[in-house]
């Protein structure tokens, strides 16, 4: 499909430069257009380049296929393309359109033509206010004005919201041309006090105190901002800066890297604030101005699949070399990617094959332990997880998690005593974790084992995060399973209302109103699991319980109800 749109702009253009029009009879095509609306509604940015191009070559005129046709290749990070629809698009009179001179401004950087960035910028290319500001600052460092330069971005610093940006990028425009120490006062606070700088601005700042021969200050920067887990990109960076290397200032190294900086951070800033299509026009133009902007493309991918678009997420991942430090995320990523297709067998093949490159990382065992376990592979991902856990010198608070899982998977593997100890362990590291309290507390119910303490850890669990209908039906269950039927009741109905179409939830409801004589009520409960796609075993029981009851069923399975006992008032 990349090619039927390749193809057809190319063809268009060709008609354009040699002054051969479009047949008059010709209008637009619209079954094209309408399955390019529907597809870029979709953020199908593939499907809607192909059918953009298919609209246009019957008008060619038409601004609003080229802006659609621009925003498509665009997504699909196909700049090229998309800058020959906008030069298309620039010849039409009219409405001026932002995308276009987005596309525009990407090749004139792209081409360091620093000269028709001003010129476009003078005659009221508006690409956004703080786009525009900032871009403009960068061009003239390209030109060689640095004079010029500084008092642009020290007019950003003076617009109430842009700050930051401006107090930034004046920092990295000074680092670029060698002046660390002037970088070195505003990234430290002395200039205007500390401003706000993402894990980017960090690196940045660490390179340049290197550069200033000041390596012990840049390793306490790296600890005070990250912490001491392990981390391939900061590990290097840490390793390099304790041997006494002066690590070279390589965040900015021109006024086109300055530029992308200029789009990847605007990205950033709209993360989550606005559409996420808009931020991703910024990161597509910032990583085709620099191809190893390993943040951009990193937060290209999450974007994409924020946008259901998994395969050009898997591409971008794909695009980092093993030799990247980001490569470990980036194959955690693809694999991800992966998984959200449908190619679950791919994707953990890609985290085996990973984890025998980078054995000695934990998270690349924790995220191939997590896949598997998702895939229901309990024994296979109880083996990764234990390689996880072995890579910790010792287990800190945030390990939890990690025998929380295999515990988990002892459990599913029917194989309590290790599940028990590890639930044990992560509630050790984390006592009040509810998750675990409840997995625990739910557990030893089921099975009949300690259960006074069993409910005081599902009790525990709910005061910690009250609005859970799982656990919520933990300890209504909890309460059934000693006989307090009454008290079941009400934590039982608010299970129900949290968890509407959960089948145990439901099924749990219904036994609850039976063993409170509510056997018309139990039936209806019964009934309505059976409509939430339990599974084979609990639909059978389900079945036979509406045709003997639950004392029978309960009979047959060698249990009997626990005796009743008494409300007991919020205990």
């Amino acid at each position: 499909m990349r090619q039927i749109m390749s193809r057809t702009l190319t063809v268009l253009l060709l008609a354009a430069a040699l002054g051969t029009p479009l047949r008059a009879e010709e209008t637009i095509d619209s079954g094209a257009y309408l399955a390019a609306r529907i597809a870029e509604a979709e953020n199908d940015f593939r499907a809607a380049a192909t059918w953009y191009g298919k609209a246009i070559m019957t008008d060619a005129g038409n601004p609003q296929l080229l802006d659609g046709a621009i925003l498509a290749e665009i997504g699909i990070g196909d700049l090229p393309l998309a800058i020959e629809a906008a030069k298309l698009r620039k010849g039409i009179e009219g409405e001026p359109s932002q995308l276009a001179e987005m596309a525009l401004l990407a090749d004139e950087a792209k081409r360091e033509d620093y000269a028709a960035i001003l010129a476009a910028a003078d005659a009221g290319r508006d690409v956004g206010q703080l786009t525009n500001a900032l871009v403009s600052a960068w061009a003239k460092v390209g030109e060689g004005k640095m004079s010029e330069a500084v008092e642009a971005f020290d007019a950003v610093t003076k617009q109430k919201g842009f700050e930051a940006f401006g107090f930034y990028h004046k920092a990295l425009a000074l680092a670029s041309v060698g002046d660390f120490e002037g970088a070195d006062e505003i990234l430290s606070g002395r200039v205007a006090g500390p401003i706000y700088v993402m894990r980017r601005g960090v690196f940045a700042h660490a390179q340049i105190l290197s550069q200033l021969e000041r390596n012990p200050e840049a390793l306490a920067l790296l600890d005070r901002s990250f912490g001491t887990a392990p981390d391939p990109l900061i590990d290097d960076l840490r390793t390099r800066l304790k041997a006494g290397e002066p690590i070279p200032f390589d965040t900015v190294t021109s006024a086109r890297d300055g530029i992308a900086e200029v789009l990847f951070s605007i990205s950033t800033a709209l993360n989550g604030e606005a559409d996420p299509v808009y931020t991703l026009l910024h990161l597509r133009i910032a990583s085709y101005l620099r191809p190893d902007h390993s943040d951009a493309l990193l937060f290209t991918a999450d974007v994409l699949e924020e946008l259901g678009q998994h395969q050009l997420a898997a591409d971008t991942y794909a695009a980092f070399p093993p030799e990247n430090p980001a490569y470990v995320t980036a194959e955690i990523g693809r694999a991800g990617a992966l998984k959200s297709q449908g190619k679950a067998d791919a994707a953990i093949e890609a985290l085996q094959a990973l984890a025998r490159t980078n054995g000695g990382i934990q998270r690349v065992h924790f995220a191939l332990a997590d896949l598997l376990r998702s895939e229901e592979r309990f024994d296979e991902a109880e083996v990764s997880y234990t390689a996880a856990i072995d890579l910790a010198t010792e287990a800190k608070e945030q390990d939890w998690v990690l025998y929380f899982y295999r515990g988990i998977c002892h459990e599913q593997s029917k194989d309590w005593a290790p599940a028990e100890a590890d639930f044990r362990k992560a509630l050790e590291l984390n006592p009040n974790q509810p998750q675990v309290l409840n997995y625990l507390g739910y557990g030893l119910v089921d099975r009949g084992e300690k259960l006074d303490e069993a409910l005081g850890m599902i009790e525990k669990a709910v005061a910690g995060d009250p609005d859970q209908g799982y656990i919520i039906d933990s300890l209504a269950w909890a309460y059934f399973k000693l006989g307090r039927y009454a008290d079941a009741l009400a934590p039982m109905e608010k299970a129900s209302l949290l968890e509407p179409v959960d089948p145990i939830v439901t099924d749990h409801l219904g036994d609850v109103y039976w063993m409170n004589d509510r056997k018309l009520e139990a039936q209806f409960q019964w009934r309505r699991a059976l409509s939430f796609q339990p599974t084979d075993k609990d639909k059978a029981r389900i079945l036979r319980k509406l045709d003997v009851g639950l004392d029978t069923v309960m009979a047959e399975e060698g249990t009997a109800p626990a005796p009743v006992k008494a409300a007991e008032n919020g205990n």
